[in-house]
């Protein structure tokens, strides 16, 4: 660093950030603000400005950049309806990440791409088709939930400190994206403005306003005929108008490219860097902006909406401590060694057994009783690591299997065997196997089965998947039906462990299994969470955060971005599966609905306690849900909404009172103009462990209690 005096203001850390980074712009010429535009951005010397490349990962852990602890998959962490754990796993991300960082600025003077702070993370983008292969990069289906969620994310990773950022997290991928990947470059979501307020915006909204997520990544696909890196709706008026946002926007990898090359907006990369540049894309991971010089030229853009730009970028740099003496920065000392430690670890096992969901358990076959005398393990997914990972995964040395896990809590005189039965998705070349002889000498079969990312995942990804990622029967594959089907046929007890990032149809399978564990892409402890969960250790305490439908005859068509008859929310027909739905191995009872009145005044809030008492022999964890319907709305609104959720830990026996309010906000709806509106009327509140509708009390959700209430 050169040495600080009056005229060098970029290197005074007692200025005020915005001064220091115009100081440093003016320094500048065109050229070098260009070789900043683009990730990676080109370092300039005589300045102290190394280079940097801004692509780095933490979907479920720092990503792509040797060792560090995996934790479950977006989707499974969603399933734990834990705000403050989620907290605590992204603080945990972090730190790794700062670690890493600096670990290789001292190895190589400089970091290499996912080597960075800048972190592209997380993806809020609604999960509204279960066929979309990146699902599982989402918090689900639900906008309330997901911005809960990812909230407390945004908050872990970039931390608390009043002048400093330890890493800058990135909502994407803005908006209405979802799928199909194979259509991502050329798609043109067509919504209304209820739904883009209603459904696609809020958890965006939610990460601007209230996490103050620093920067933002653009979609590629046009919304509303205006490509999403470029759009004059979703960026200025919206992000920067409506929301304030003050970090920076970041595109999609080369969807710069696809203004000219596949949306056809622009004729060449020089209107596409204009265009981008003019409505508020502020760094191109791409190579487009390098034809900024070109478009200046033309008189398409100025060097000051460069200048612009650049104010953003370099602020998140700034922010982040990196042209600051290190020992100014408090995130700079953090050791290496706490990467993969084992209270990384611990938390990682943790996180992954509160995202395990129970989805049956016929006449209490789970957990496995002392007096089994033997198991038989099997299935494609029992010795798999992939399925340990889901994408945008870390690396771990010490990945616990399936197998691993319950070869590692069985105890000794309990017999057990295995053997993989069937594979992922091909037939088996031979017909027989000796598989039901020896499910047959067991007490029961634990079948593992289910996706994994060679099936579902991102464009260019998921070698076995037929649509470039994303999924077009949403079944469990013919080859895993079949042994399944097998098994049932000889008569065995099937407990099924499912393992995806996605919903998946059972159809006839549902019927042929005793229990049913869905676990997600469950991290490197999954192995041992989900055999603790299987021998009782834990209870089984997550809920869905995405509805499971009985089949494709039940969803809209993919291209479709209205919300009609999608999630929850819209679906009138009956699920397989409800979202919020998840069994425990305990009872819960919710009982004494006290409503501080039944009329309130418009505008106001209203006041409520209830009684949540664990009714069961074991200690366990229940998802208190609210629910609200408005049952006069004069516009289309949903059946029911999420309004608030907690995760309360019970000792078997005990009682709590749960207080909540509901707020004016809960009790408004977004009208056809996307304004949120408040109107007196009648409302149904129903507050229980599962989403409202009969198939969840069917399925053996506790009953939930029910009031309503007027506002005047």
């Amino acid at each position: 660093m050169a040495t600080i005096s009056e005229q060098v203001i970029y290197l005074d850390t007692s200025r005020p950030l915005a001064e220091r980074v115009k100081d440093l712009i003016s320094r500048m010429t065109l050229e070098e603000k260009v070789g900043l535009m683009n990730h990676p951005a080109h370092g300039i010397p005589r300045l102290n400005i190394p280079a940097y490349n801004y692509w780095s990962e933490a979907l479920h852990g720092v990503a792509r950049n040797g060792r560090a602890t995996v934790f479950p998959q977006a989707i499974g962490m969603a399933a734990t309806w834990n705000k403050e754990l989620i907290h605590k796993v992204a603080s945990v991300i972090s730190d790794e990440g700062r670690a890493k960082y600096h670990a290789a600025l001292k190895r190589n003077g400089y970091t290499q791409q996912y080597q960075g702070l800048t972190f592209w993370s997380p993806n809020v983008n609604i999960f509204r088709d279960p066929r979309w292969g990146r699902g599982q990069e989402t918090w689900g289906e639900d906008p309330f939930l997901t911005g809960e969620m990812a909230a407390e994310f945004v908050k872990g990773l970039q931390g608390d400190d009043p002048k400093y950022l330890k890493a800058a997290a990135c909502a994407k991928h803005y908006a209405v994206h979802s799928g199909p990947e194979k259509d991502r470059h050329t798609f043109n979501a067509i919504v209304t403005k209820r739904e883009l307020y209603d459904t696609y915006l809020p958890a965006f909204k939610k990460l601007v306003i209230d996490a103050k997520v620093e920067s933002v990544m653009g979609a590629y696909n046009r919304t509303l005929d205006e490509v999403c890196c470029a759009s004059k709706l979703l960026l200025d008026d919206i992000l920067r108008g409506e929301w304030g946002f003050e970090g920076h926007v970041v595109s999609d990898c080369m969807a710069l490219s696809d203004f000219h090359l596949n949306h056809k907006v622009t004729k060449d990369a020089a209107e596409s860097a204009a265009l981008a540049l003019k409505y508020g894309c502020d760094l191109g991971c791409d190579h487009v902006f390098n034809e900024i010089p070109e478009a200046i030229n033309r008189g398409l853009i100025t060097e000051a909406e460069v200048d612009r730009a650049l104010e953003r970028t370099l602020g998140t740099r700034f922010k982040l401590g990196m042209f600051d003496p290190q020992e100014d920065v408090p995130f700079a000392s953090i050791s290496p060694e706490i990467v993969a430690s084992k209270e990384h670890r611990d938390l990682a096992y943790q996180t992954a057994t509160q995202s395990v969901v129970l989805l049956k358990n016929k006449n209490n076959i789970l957990p496995i009783k002392p007096s089994t005398k033997k198991i038989y393990v099997t299935g494609p997914t029992a010795a798999s690591m992939e399925v340990l990972l889901g994408n945008y995964y870390g690396f771990n040395e010490k990945m616990i299997t399936i197998l691993e896990g319950i070869t590692g809590r069985i105890p000794e005189g309990m017999g057990m065997e295995y053997t993989a039965g069937a594979n992922i998705k091909h037939q088996r070349e031979i017909q027989h196997t000796w598989a039901p002889q020896m499910a047959q000498s067991a007490d029961f079969a634990i079948v593992c089965a289910g996706l994994n990312s060679f099936l579902e995942g991102e464009e260019g990804e998921s070698i076995l998947s037929p649509s470039n990622g994303d999924r077009d029967n949403i079944s469990l594959p013919q080859s895993q039906i079949d042994y399944i089907k097998e098994l049932s046929i000889h008569g065995v007890k099937i407990v099924l462990v499912l393992t995806g990032g996605s919903p998946i149809a059972l159809g006839e399978v549902e019927d042929m299994v005793d229990a049913i564990l869905f676990v997600w892409y469950p991290g490197m402890e999954g192995g041992k969470a989900v055999a603790n969960v299987l021998f009782g250790d834990v209870s089984p305490s997550g809920k869905l955060p995405i509805t499971f439908p009985k089949s494709l005859e039940q969803l809209p068509a993919f291209d479709d971005y209205s919300m009609n008859g999608r999630t929850y929310r819209y679906m009138t027909q009956e699920p397989l599966y409800p979202f919020g739905f998840g069994l425990s191995y305990s009872n819960f009872e919710y009982s004494d609905l006290k409503l501080e009145k039944n009329k309130i005044a418009i505008g106001n809030s209203l006041n409520l306690s209830l009684t949540l008492k664990n009714s069961g022999a074991s200690d366990s964890a229940e998802v208190v849900q609210f629910y609200l319907s408005d049952v006069q709305a004069s516009s289309i609104v949903p059946l029911h909404h999420l309004v608030g959720f907690e995760r309360v830990e019970l000792k078997a026996g005990e009682s709590r009172t749960i207080k909540f309010s509901i707020t004016p906000e809960m009790m408004s709806f977004i009208n056809d103009d996307g304004k949120l509106t408040l109107e007196p009327g009648e409302f149904r509140l129903e507050v229980g462990g599962c989403s409202p509708g009969k198939r969840g009390q069917e399925l053996g959700a506790s009953k939930p209690v029910i009031a309503t209430f007027e506002v005047q």
